[in-house]
């Protein structure tokens, strides 16, 4: 009968991803990724599903998830995924893409699929990307970043505060032409006396 499970398949048991590390009579020992140790009953691997990464072989897909704004530049991400993999010590050169998966209500989801040779590779390539991936789109494509609604990015903000300035601008200086054209007709027209005014007796 074909085993469930072998030594080093990588598995995830109760939410918990670990690799196999020990199997007897009775009981797996998995060492999960923090080192620490599950000691499941072996009915538990015939009796509950569960997974086993590395059933086939330990080749793995990993996805990287993004949740970007309709601005962002789908081509210029493709490009950098495809860099970043290239240069990572844990791709094994076979599989790197980048779809727009879904469009939500405010944002893209764009899925960044990559492979690895194992599940300790793939996970370790999955950080790498989605962390250089954000550090680029944070440098270089701030606008692709998610937004609130009426949220403004510096580009409209540095132009909202120039046509503020401008207006305001245009207002002093139509202000100070109005007020010297009246400090000319004050000065050129004829003087008028005030009338003078006595207070009566009563």
């Amino acid at each position: 009968m074909t085993q469930p499970i072998r030594l080093d398949d990588a598995v995830v048991v109760e939410n918990e991803m670990g690799f196999i590390e020990e199997i007897t009579s009775t009981y797996v020992v998995v060492r999960v990724w923090d080192q620490r140790r599950l000691v499941v009953p072996l009915s538990y691997f015939i009796e509950k599903p569960f997974q086993n990464w590395t059933r086939e072989g330990t080749a793995l897909l990993g996805t990287v998830m993004l949740y970007l704004d309709y601005a962002a530049p789908i081509e210029r991400i493709r490009a950098k995924a495809a860099e970043i993999a290239a240069r990572s010590q844990f791709w094994d050169r076979q599989v790197v893409g980048v779809q727009v998966t879904d469009a939500k209500e405010r944002t893209l989801e764009v899925r960044v699929l990559v492979s690895a040779a194992n599940s300790s590779s793939s996970f370790d390539l999955r950080c790498e990307l989605r962390e250089k991936l954000i550090a680029f789109l944070r440098n270089e494509c701030p606008d692709a970043l998610p937004r609130t609604h009426g949220e403004l990015t510096l580009h409209e903000i540095a132009a909202d505060g120039r046509a503020n300035r401008d207006v305001a601008n245009r207002d002093m200086a139509n202000r100070g032409m109005a007020n010297r054209d009246m400090a000319n007709q004050d000065g050129a027209g004829p003087a008028t006396a005030r009338p003078r005014i006595a207070a009566g007796r009563r």
